[in-house]
């Protein structure tokens, strides 16, 4: 044991070791001054609109003296929290409207995971997670809370439909029964990454029924939730329209005091650097009294708490951003789904959101080298082939995938960019 740090810190020294994603974003490619850097589609950024975003900060922003004292607190500006309430009850359409007491406003949405998980469960006690998940959920819930992420494998079933209910119930009775611990809360990403779909909203309805049944906390991240669009090359599973969790009625359903929802600007504005997120917690006054003295440690800047606050302010510009946006991700689906098609890809299809197709390029690689062991790992075996090609996927094995062989491809980017990154996948996989 190192006697220079902690247990915890060696054990996030360990993880930390395992992730390729930093040194890969350091070598960036680039056709004029950097063709031998990577490829990178394995990370959740949408590059779409930047242009645009940017031509509307460059000419807005003017920052006041206050922004650069304490402002208004570690929660959020005043100011913020009012343009942050009338953005999303127009888009989100809450049964009740949005106040500035519902909210607690983060340097973005990880740090508010992590309070999330802090607040509601401690350490050693279960937050459910269906599987495939986005990876990062799982240091976002345990690393630093304590809490342990309770992994929900379906078998088959749809993790969309009402039959998924009865896994979430059956891995929450498994898991308090084997560890003697309590099962706290029940996570969703809606939309969904990697997975790119919507949850129906009697699948919502059955799922708040099951979290009031057992009294645990259901937690929508909503990140993706303005980021849904048309899909116009497959209709299997017939797409689902996004409906946000403040939009149901919870009246004879569940506890409002036992649902949150986060949403933040790094998806759907295209904007991850900006780093602003925001938990909303309508009914739990004792959630929000706990994260008074927690917010000092996700303290938004008071650049970001500015910006934003003008960004959603102007209702033209995002009501137009947000539409441009949503036909360019149908655009960029389309055409990334059609050169898997041409090239007898499978992947996950039904998708209306988010910036993600699910692929098995696993099944190619066996297609394509018959006489591989039934034993290969082919994920590991695809994914340094990936690496050698100098193109970065996010690997199934990291999102708690139930099949070998599984990736997130990240359509977001523009076409030239994206073009070379499915030129390299599809020469790795063919080797």
């Amino acid at each position: 044991m190192d006697p220079l740090v902690s247990c915890r810190a060696k054990s996030a020294t360990d993880a930390a070791s395992k992730n390729l994603m930093w040194d890969i974003m350091n070598d960036h490619w680039c056709p004029s001054t950097n063709p031998g850097g990577y490829v990178n589609i394995g990370v959740a950024e949408n590059s779409l609109m930047h242009d645009e975003l940017l031509k509307f900060i460059n000419t807005k922003l003017d920052l006041p003296a206050k922004y650069l004292t304490y402002n208004d607190g570690g929660a959020g500006s005043a100011r913020l929290k009012r343009a942050i309430c009338h953005f999303l009850d127009r888009h989100l359409h809450p049964v009740s409207p949005l106040t500035p007491s519902h909210l607690v406003v983060t340097n973005g949405v990880s740090s508010a995971i992590e309070h999330i998980s802090w607040a509601l469960a401690d350490p050693g006690e279960g937050i459910l997670l269906g599987r495939p998940y986005y990876g990062t959920f799982i240091p976002d819930i345990s690393m630093r809370p304590g809490a342990t992420v309770v992994p929900v494998s379906f078998d088959g079933v749809d993790p969309f439909g009402m039959d998924a209910v009865s896994k979430y119930e059956a891995a929450l009775l498994n898991y308090q029964q084997n560890s003697g611990k309590k099962v706290k809360g029940l996570m969703l990403c809606h939309p969904h990454n990697p997975l790119g779909r919507c949850y129906p909203r009697n699948v919502i309805i059955a799922l708040m029924q099951l979290c009031q049944k057992y009294q645990i906390h259901l937690i929508s991240d909503e990140i993706y939730a303005l980021s849904v669009w048309e899909n116009t090359v497959d209709q299997c599973p017939r797409p689902v329209k996004f409906e946000s969790v403040l939009s149901i009625n919870l009246t004879d359903v569940i506890d409002p005091r036992l649902v949150h929802v986060l949403w933040g600007m790094s998806k759907d504005f295209g904007a991850n650097g900006i780093r602003l997120g925001v938990i909303i917690s309508q009914a739990n006054q004792p959630f929000h009294l706990a994260l008074k003295g927690a917010s000092l440690y996700s303290y938004a800047s008071g650049i970001s708490d500015h910006l934003v606050s003008l960004l959603l302010e102007d209702i033209q510009f995002t009501d137009s951003y947000i539409q441009q946006n949503q036909q360019k991700l149908s655009e960029a689906y389309a055409w990334t789904a059609d050169l898997l098609k041409h090239h007898g890809i499978e992947y996950a299809s039904g998708c209306n959101a988010a910036f993600f197709l699910w692929v098995n390029l696993g099944r190619k690689y066996r297609e394509i080298h018959p006489h591989t062991s039934e034993n290969e790992d082919t994920g590991e075996k695809v994914m340094q082939l990936l690496l050698q090609h100098k193109v970065f996927l996010a690997s199934g094995a990291l999102f708690g995938s139930e099949q070998n062989g599984w990736f997130r491809i990240v359509f977001s980017h523009p076409r030239e960019y994206l073009r070379e990154a499915m030129r390299r996948i599809i020469d790795a996989v063919k080797n």
